[in-house]
């Protein structure tokens, strides 16, 4: 074992850190156990996006020590970004995930020992309200104990500032190094001032709810259509808690539950896999243990995968429903499910619903009237350029930002006052529509969704009927992600080698097209075919994209928040009609084949 690790870990041993911590580490030490070098190689980074990492002991886990210097390095941050405010204050909520509530509570304390109030949700709540609780309560800043939708064993600390967006330039940065200076856990604010945390409800689902539902623009055509067949499930997550409130406030009068998954439990135990009972932490030596074995037989709560679907999709099946939606644990992702043309149930991906939501939002803001000219939609830059082609027609602008919704929310912030947001949103299943709420938001989506649904069964038509039309009428556009996953050290070394031999050495061709021009984020540079170069004019990050001559589009990017590296693809053909369809498909899925081949992937 490596003597820096082993170093690490007996001064662990040797701290101030409790004794259910130190036993665990002691053992990993005692039966030389590769899981110390994880738990020790690295701290845990606080990146852009705050921390996320599996959840165990060590400087590189989600534990109570990692999440209390971080909080201790955003609450200084905030002290010197404030210095004459009289009283701070903060937002803080969590997710279903395990030991959310603790590090939500930890978060909380330390908070307020440094003389903050505290604003701490009585339960769980979709990462979303935090947005919108942070500007409704004028706080200065917020977290959000959450991993999205990562695996069983992982969870998250995500940071927001004042506007009630993600961390972004400057305050990133400056938290990061706030952050980086704590070195030890005697540096953090544990206990005191327990009467300056507030618990809410109601204080802001109340306000929250009533802003969702005034995004509403065809109430009427809901009035008709009441009894639309919702069937909606929350994966075990937030979205319990005012999805299905939501969309009945609105006035749908027949909205169907997954109970199995009303379940709120961060094991989530309608993805384990078949024969699996009840898995109790007591039954395991280490926490290490308890964590694997759940990571080993549970699936993934993410609404992009059927598995995550299959038991909302047997109560839509069985109800014939018109729609099912499912929200991620956090409730800002939304999945969206529809009948195709031969009767089956399919899942949207991110992009096809933040196409049938923009289609819907700028035609209905056009017939009502509401376009007058300095309204503007935003996407991230692996987002479907089918939106930039729909808003070219409805007149409206369109900003490209880097992948990563707290881009989004600060071009709003940046035109607030100048131009009207509409909507906007990203390839991983994220959409918000309206300016309350500066993260994406799958309670506004689902309303929406539910929404766009009844006007177009109004028309007889269904959701996939209004996308296909939408085809038609600008191009079929196909998207496909591919994540190749690498944990640990020697992981993240494969994704930054990666990198810099697409960076150093790029491809000239992609499935037989030259490459037309390269966009590097990270030099913030387009090099062209001919030699010819021009900057890029966002905020430098470690992308590459490929451009084909054809049309094509492939991105390269490692992922901030997993062990990923992520590749877009993107092609495009024409359609005449409905029966083309299925033909063009098979087409782009052959292109996509090509450009994965071309890049070795």
């Amino acid at each position: 074992m490596d003597q820096e690790i082993l170093n690490k870990a007996q001064q662990w041993l040797a701290g101030n850190y409790d004794e259910k911590t130190k036993k665990e580490i002691q053992y990993l030490i005692d039966n030389n156990d590769p899981e110390l070098e994880n738990a020790f190689y690295q701290n845990l980074e606080f990146g852009t996006g705050g921390l996320r990492g599996v959840i165990g002991v060590g400087t590189n886990k989600m534990n109570i020590y990692t999440v209390g210097m971080a909080t201790q390095g955003f609450a200084n941050y905030i002290k010197k970004a404030y210095p004459n405010e009289s009283e701070i204050k903060v937002a803080v909520i969590h997710d279903c995930r395990l030991r959310s509530r603790l590090f939500a509570e930890t978060t909380a304390n330390i908070f307020a020992a440094n003389g903050f109030k505290v604003y701490l949700s009585k339960e769980l709540r979709p990462t979303p309200e935090l947005s919108f609780a942070i500007r409704h309560l004028g706080c200065q800043a917020g977290v959000n104990i959450t991993a999205s939708h990562n695996p069983a064993k992982y969870n998250g600390y995500k940071a927001y500032w004042n506007d009630g967006c993600q961390l972004v330039p400057p305050h990133d940065k400056n938290v990061i190094d706030e952050v980086n200076k704590i070195a030890s856990i005697d540096d953090v604010k544990w206990k005191g001032n327990e009467e300056n945390i507030i618990l809410w409800d109601e204080l802001i689902d109340r306000p929250y709810i009533d802003a969702i539902k005034s995004l509403s623009i065809n109430g009427d055509i809901i009035k008709k259509q009441k009894d639309l067949k919702i069937v909606y499930t929350s994966i075990h997550g937030t979205g319990i808690k005012l999805v299905p409130r939501v969309l009945e406030e609105l006035g749908f009068e027949n909205v169907n539950v997954v109970e199995e998954q009303a379940v709120v439990s961060g094991e989530f135990p309608s993805l384990r896999k078949p024969g699996c009972g009840e898995i109790k932490e007591e039954d395991f030596v280490t926490e290490k243990d308890w964590l694997n074995k759940i990571h080993e037989v549970t699936g993934s709560p993410n609404p992009e995968k059927e598995s995550a679907m299959k038991l909302a999709i047997e109560k839509g099946k069985a109800m014939n429903a018109d729609i099912i939606m499912a929200t991620d644990p956090d409730g800002d992702r939304v999945g969206i499910i529809v009948k195709n043309s031969e009767g089956n149930y399919v899942i949207m991906n991110g992009n096809q619903t933040a196409t049938i939501l923009t289609q819907y939002l700028l035609s209905a803001w056009q017939k009502a009237g509401k376009l007058q000219g300095k309204e503007f939609v935003v996407k991230t830059i692996v987002t479907t350029e089918l939106i930039t082609d729909m808003c070219k027609k409805f007149g409206v602008e369109m900003f490209d930002v880097l992948t990563g919704f707290k881009y989004i929310g600060e071009k709003i912030r940046e035109l607030e006052g100048k131009k009207q947001y509409i909507g906007g949103g990203e390839e991983s299943f994220g959409y918000l529509a309206g300016d309350f709420v500066r993260d994406k938001d799958a309670d506004i989506a689902c309303s929406l969704v539910a929404e766009a649904a009844a006007v177009a069964k109004n028309e007889g038509k269904s959701l996939y009927d209004v996308l296909v039309e939408t085809y038609v009428e600008y191009g079929m556009y196909k998207e496909t992600l591919c994540s190749i996953e690498k944990e640990g050290k020697a992981g993240k070394e494969a994704i930054q080698a990666m990198m810099e031999a697409f960076r150093n050495n790029p491809p000239k061709e992609l499935n037989g097209s030259p490459v037309a021009y390269i966009k590097d984020y990270g030099k913030q540079i387009t090099t062209y075919q001919d030699g010819r170069t021009e900057p890029i004019n966002l905020p430098k990050s470690n992308v590459l994209q490929f451009f084909a001559e054809d049309g094509s589009k492939v991105t390269a990017r490692p992922s901030g928040t997993e062990p990923l590296i992520k590749f877009y693809f993107g092609v495009k053909t024409n359609i005449a009609n409905k029966g083309e369809l299925k033909q063009a498909e098979e087409d782009l899925n052959k292109k996509i084949e090509g450009l994965k081949k071309s890049l070795g992937i």
